[in-house]
């Protein structure tokens, strides 16, 4: 599990080591809502394609060594002892205009420029609500990705599918 402090520390490692990221999955709602919502188990961040030799660095140095799953260019997940979790989602782009996540079979996912957000009192870099919608489709939703869906909704208004419209 991660908290707070811990998405802090990652992120604080991460600049300080000079590569960009910004929170994105359930972390990155919380973000935008401006509070924590519920325990994560992971933290999913958007990096650039060309500083992962940086971000991986930086995070095996923090004892980020374990690869859960190696799906690169598409994603990559690491953990460290105490099984907090990491799930990068690297882009080709930037930090200021966003960027193409290449994913398997040759699609493509864009990744906007990020948006302010709030954890633990302090600005942080995140997904946008409306692609945090977009990062919901395509598979089966699970009750947290709906109640997720559901608070982001509550808390910006941003537009919801069908899948995940709350039943009356």
């Amino acid at each position: 599990m991660l908290n707070e402090s811990d998405v802090l520390e990652v992120l604080d490692l991460l600049k300080s080591a000079g590569a960009a990221a910004w929170v994105d999955g359930g972390w990155g709602v919380d973000a935008l809502l401006g509070k924590t919502t519920r325990i994560h188990s992971d933290l999913d961040l958007v990096v650039l394609l060309n500083q992962l030799d940086v971000v991986r660095d930086a995070l095996v140095e923090a004892g980020f060594t374990e690869v859960l799953r190696d799906w690169l260019p598409s994603a990559l997940a690491v953990a460290d002892s105490a099984g907090r979790e990491i799930d990068l989602h690297p882009i080709v782009g930037s930090s200021r205009e966003g960027g193409q996540q290449l994913l398997p079979g040759g699609e493509r996912f864009r990744y906007p420029a990020p948006v302010t957000g709030t954890i633990g009192g302090r600005q942080v870099p995140c997904v946008d609500a409306a692609t945090q919608v977009r990062c919901h489709l395509g598979y089966e939703a699970t009750d947290k990705d709906r109640q997720d869906m559901a608070r982001l909704h509550a808390g910006t208004g941003v537009e919801l599918p069908l899948d995940y419209m709350p039943t009356p």
